[in-house]
């Protein structure tokens, strides 16, 4: 964990977060500044700071991110209608936080190409 990382600092406690699912691994919380009606986050509690920090070491963990961002969704009612799962890798794709996390975001249409 990285002392100055905020998501490291959520998976800690150290910072209070909406909480909606936490193991071992993965903590999901919900978003600050929401895009959608549903619109979490969610964090392997390991930081990796970017997607193109990940190696073949985290294979079981990057399974196990996107596995349980589908098991949230369907707990949170959006498995039927449809959700978005976005990954932004880098400033110039909108990463503001350097701690891999995906956003999880549903409960209304979105449109596409997002933007």
């Amino acid at each position: 964990m990285s002392a100055d990382c905020i998501f490291c600092r959520i998976a800690k406690k150290e910072i209070n977060a909406d909480t909606v699912y936490e193991d071992d691994d993965v903590i999901a919380f919900k978003d600050l500044n929401p895009q959608a009606p549903v619109h979490l986050l969610i964090i392997p509690k390991k930081h990796i700071e970017t997607l193109n920090d990940l190696d073949g070491r985290d294979l079981e963990l990057a399974g196990r991110l996107i596995l349980k961002t589908k098991e949230i969704a369907v707990d949170a009612g959006l498995g039927e209608d449809g959700y978005r799962l976005v990954i932004n890798c880098n400033r110039n794709a909108g990463q503001e936080v350097f701690h891999i996390h995906l956003h999880l975001m549903g409960g209304r249409k979105f449109n596409w190409p997002p933007g």
